[in-house]
């Protein structure tokens, strides 16, 4: 059996990548040029969403979308405790606090039954999360938002290229937020995007990821000159280069393919996986295309999940498990959030580990992680 090491997801560029960054390292512009303008249209037209703004990460494009919907000290957002800590953090950052509802034991996204409980007089945005690229039950998320008149943020820094009853992610939530890290569906190396058909957030996002500068005359309190710009807001330097987004532009080109690779692996997973005794395998909602960003499996009793885990790593299979829950870390201990507050999540997490998957895995790569889960599952579980 080989022992080449498998990670549990990594980028895939090749030449046209890296024809496309270099065409941008000879040109007059390497940031704040006219690549970053192409690749945000041509992300809105792949996704469906009215407009794209690119950020330099997903949680810069989380910070910024949350900046553009006025969050502040006094209000809350509700949302899972089982994704990476960003989605919350991003809150923090402005002054806002966090609500975590709990979530669905079959597909690990958040309980949309849950979230019409959780709202309060403070809750300013509810941000559910495609937990592992399978879209959120986004008409009850929209349905609980719209008689409150909450907005929705989607955090769908795994789905993108999935949809949700025939309808792309991009056009679910009133604020949708995704991330091109290495391991996403496309990669920009570092980089996100926050999309929405909302023009007035557009442009307060865009604001926000360049400091907040005014520059236009007729805005700023005062001109001096053409070299004058004023500062009214607190914004940051969130700005995506030309360099990255000339390989997201080349990147996005292959995303329909990117997403048909991954749910081809993950159906060969399902069906070769299937009879293993002591594992539970990823659950599918019947209107939903998941982009299987992850495959997440989990062992029916927790205690095995840490020896199958180190005895998969033995194996050379880059396994990880995916979330601990938000509200775990010390930061949101030191605020006074406690273990037990969603016990589906922490279920979750308990049993979780998450195994490769990813567009340039080859058909031997694929054989090679079944026959080392089920060799390591027969030596653990």
């Amino acid at each position: 059996m080989s022992d080449t090491f498998l990670p549990y997801s990594r980028q895939w560029v090749d030449e046209a990548d890296v024809h496309a960054v270099s065409e941008v390292l000879r040109a007059d512009y390497i940031t704040t040029g006219p690549a970053v303008a192409r690749f945000e249209e041509a992300l809105a037209a792949a996704t469906g969403a009215g407009g794209a703004r690119t950020l330099s990460s997903g949680t810069a494009a989380l910070h910024a979308a949350y900046f553009a919907l006025d969050l502040g000290p006094g209000d809350e957002i509700i949302t899972s405790p089982l994704t990476f800590a960003a989605t919350a953090n991003a809150a923090c950052y402005l002054g806002a606090s966090v609500s975590f509802a709990d979530v669905r034991s079959d597909t690990g996204n958040i309980d949309a039954d849950l979230i019409e409980s959780a709202v309060t007089d403070k809750t300013r945005a509810i941000v559910p999360v495609d937990f592992a690229g399978h879209p959120v039950d986004y008409d009850r998320v929209r349905e609980i938002a719209a008689e409150r008149g909450i907005p929705v943020v989607s955090d769908s820094a795994h789905s993108l290229g999935a949809t949700y009853r025939g309808r792309r992610v991009g056009t679910l939530a009133d604020v949708t937020v995704t991330s091109f890290h290495p391991v996403k569906a496309i990669t920009t190396s570092e980089g996100g995007a926050v999309l929405s058909s909302t023009q007035e957030l557009l442009e307060r996002v865009e604001r926000f990821r360049d400091h907040c500068l005014i520059r236009d005359r007729a805005e700023a309190w005062e001109s001096e000159g053409e070299w004058y710009y004023e500062i009214e807001e607190l914004g940051f330097n969130y700005r995506l280069s030309d360099v990255h987004c000339a390989l997201g532009l080349s990147q996005l080109r292959r995303l329909k393919a990117f997403v048909a690779r991954r749910r081809e692996i993950a159906a060969a997973y399902t069906s070769a996986l299937s009879d293993v005794a002591g594992l539970d395998l990823p659950s599918v909602r019947s209107a939903v295309e998941p982009a299987w960003h992850l495959y997440v499996v989990r062992t029916t009793d927790a205690s095995r999940r840490r020896p199958l885990f180190d005895r998969l790593r033995e194996l050379s299979l880059g396994v990880q498990v995916h979330y601990i829950p938000v509200y775990f870390h010390p930061y949101y201990r030191a605020l006074g959030y406690r273990r037990g507050s969603c016990p589906n999540a922490e279920d979750f997490y308990s049993r979780c580990l998450s195994i490769p998957i990813y567009p340039a895995m080859t058909a031997a790569d694929v054989e090679r992680v079944i026959d080392r889960v089920r060799q390591a599952a027969s030596d653990t579980l």
